[in-house]
């Protein structure tokens, strides 16, 4: 196969429908918008979520709950995945990201104890739970709140 013989999937291409460009085209006049109505008008329709006058359904169900602006959100990473680390080796937000094993570290990282960890680390981290915390000393290594 050579460069000047690729051809595009077959479907892949569409020649946009141009519209009120004649009757023979079979989009003319109305454009395919009907005869009258509010369709049929420049700016026409109805704004999102309108039920034809009756009270829609956002309106219907109650308010719950709130959002709290102040929320931190962690990357949260478990004991189990530390171990791809080398024995002795130092882990911090910066080496996971490299790693590839956190993709976003939002407000930063949380360790949390699912799995077990046979490597002796340092792991540096912004939170740990407490169990996360005593089984990364029970193999030897050092946490470090950043």
């Amino acid at each position: 196969m050579k460069l000047h013989e690729l051809k595009a999937a077959e479907g892949s291409r569409q020649v946009r429908n141009r519209v009120g460009r004649g009757t023979s085209s079979g989009n003319g006049k109305t454009s395919g918008r009907g005869q009258k109505g509010q369709k049929s008008r420049s700016g026409g329709g109805v704004r999102l979520g309108f039920e034809g006058g009756q009270t829609p359904l956002f309106r219907r169900l109650p308010k719950r709950g709130f959002t709290n602006i102040n929320r931190k959100e962690y990357a949260v990473i478990n004991l189990d995945i530390l171990n791809r680390f080398e024995d002795g080796a130092e882990v911090s937000p910066e080496i996971l990201k490299l790693a590839g094993i956190v993709k976003d570290s939002k407000s930063g990282i949380k360790v949390l104890a699912n799995g077990e960890l046979n490597k002796k680390l340092t792991v540096k981290a912004n939170k740990f739970s407490q169990a996360a915390k005593e089984a990364i000393e029970a193999a030897g290594g050092t946490v470090e709140v950043i």
